[in-house]
């Protein structure tokens, strides 16, 4: 039987993989923003929506409790993993940030191209360089750990709205888009 860290892992890197494909939908429509064009904005606040809410409500703490399980395991194991909680924070501002840009424009206020492109831009980069450093570090080291970690997640358990079983209709726009998307790959 696997472990409930074993199982949350699994969950975090299927997560990173879901969430590869949101920064993916969300430079394409950066791009058109680059390019003049007009980008599809209830698109990106779905986007946004997901990843301030199911992301750093659910699945960031979960991360965090992968950390704060090796830093009680083996402490010196952690070491130079302090910066999870600090890019985790990072992140949630940067989102909620750019999820403020894309709600405000849609509002009606005036926001330069300039900015929300600096802002989509800073938030994809960070949360790409992140989810790498993760998956080469953390999840590497807690990988390692498994039959000591101890990692209750219970408390953070939610259905994911968007890549879950049973998936919200507030965001039929993205699930679209994802489809569209997927079709393209094949």
């Amino acid at each position: 039987m696997k472990s409930d860290a074993a199982i949350l892992l699994t969950e975090l890197r299927q997560d990173h993989r879901n969430m590869a494909v949101l920064l993916n939908l969300l430079q394409e429509e950066a791009l058109r923003l680059e390019q003049h064009d007009r980008p599809d904005y209830e698109l990106l606040l779905d986007i946004m929506r997901y990843m301030t809410v199911y992301s750093d409500a659910i699945h960031h703490p979960k991360e965090d409790l992968v950390y704060a399980g090796l830093r009680a395991d083996q402490p010196n194991l952690a070491d130079g993993l302090e910066r999870v909680e600090d890019d985790h924070q990072e992140l949630a501002e940067l989102g909620s940030r750019l999820r403020a840009d894309i709600e405000s424009i849609i509002a009606g206020t005036a926001i330069t191209r300039d900015r929300v492109l600096d802002d989509t831009k800073s938030y994809v980069h960070k949360l790409r360089q992140h989810m790498a450093w993760e998956e080469e570090d953390l999840f590497r080291r807690a990988d390692a750990r498994l039959d000591s970690l101890d990692i209750d997640a219970s408390h953070l358990v939610a259905t994911d709205p968007v890549f879950g079983a049973h998936r919200e209709a507030s965001f039929a726009n993205l699930l679209h888009a994802i489809e569209h998307e997927a079709a393209d790959a094949h």
